[in-house]
């Protein structure tokens, strides 16, 4: 199938076009969530789609909120998405890479929690001896394990913006200490208990990053993606080594190649090679594979 940069669904109004999803309402309570095949590397949306991989992110999340239903809510709902659009273009472009959900407070933060030593962290890390303001021991090597997962929240970017450190404090300033410390929690929760899981499957999760929001109760509820090669960063544990930069299924390749060109990191983003294209949907789809089975 031809990759999908935008959907154009006619029959809904449209919210929002994010770095990968584009957002549509259904009615005062639900919206519909498209996961295109944009690509974003440091903060910026690529101009080259990667054929398959929103139906890839969109399968994998659908797995992990299933999965990790047990340990909190999630904002899925049982709307099959080729329900709420009108016509059969638009029920093309929904099949297989969208959901339909409840429409949610979205919290202003990113949830990042690490595991090992790597991308920013492992940056931080050589200039400054500490990952997210927390002092490291001395010595560590790049792609080493934390003994302590992190918790270190972001401020939530938008297209072309880049999301920036949050201490504890301030993210508590943002939304408050109470559900600032249900998040930190949260987080930690769904990383071990994910991590045990792809363990099993020759896959260690080395950091990943959470989006939560509040319903009208207030309860905190876990939204957007989860777990995939977009938000994580997975590695394979039978070539894992400390020490090295360690191949990963995720977009750290395509990170990889546009700083082997000299890319500055501000848009306009160069395109992507066909070789590169074709690697990181091969990657993407294994992780699905070696994931779900």
């Amino acid at each position: 199938m031809n990759p999908l940069f935008y959907s154009t669904i006619q029959s809904l109004p449209l919210i929002a076009r994010g770095k990968v999803r584009d957002l549509y309402a259904v009615d005062e309570r639900h919206m519909l969530i498209v996961t295109t095949d944009r690509l974003s590397a440091f903060d910026v949306v690529l101009p080259t789609p990667i054929p398959g991989k929103g139906r890839v992110l969109n399968a994998l999340s659908n797995f992990w909120f299933e999965r990790l239903a047990y340990i909190m809510p999630n904002h899925l709902t049982a709307i099959a998405p080729e329900d709420v659009v009108k016509t059969d273009d638009e029920r093309v472009q929904v099949a297989g890479r969208a959901v339909v959900v409840r429409k949610l407070k979205a919290l202003p933060v990113e949830a990042v929690v690490r595991g090992f030593l790597a991308g920013s962290a492992w940056k931080e890390y050589q200039a400054q001896g500490t990952v997210g303001g927390v002092h490291m021991p001395p010595g560590m090597q790049q792609a080493e394990w934390i003994p302590e997962a992190l918790f270190t929240p972001t401020t939530k970017g938008g297209p072309g913006q880049h999301d920036e450190p949050l201490r504890i404090k301030q993210m508590e300033q943002l939304i408050g200490a109470e559900l600032a410390h249900q998040v930190e929690v949260m987080s930690l929760t769904l990383y071990l208990e994910s991590m045990k899981y792809a363990s099993e499957r020759g896959i260690i999760i080395a950091d990943t990053k959470f989006e939560f929001g509040v319903d009208e109760q207030g309860e905190l509820t876990l939204i957007d993606e989860v777990l995939t090669p977009d938000s994580s960063r997975f590695w394979a544990s039978a070539t894992y080594q400390p020490g090295t930069n360690p191949p990963s299924f995720d977009k750290q390749y395509v990170r990889d190649y546009l700083e082997s060109i000299g890319w500055n990191k501000q848009p306009p983003a160069p395109e992507l090679p066909p070789d590169v294209v074709r690697a990181t949907a091969e990657r993407y789809q294994q992780a699905l594979s070696l994931l779900t089975g």
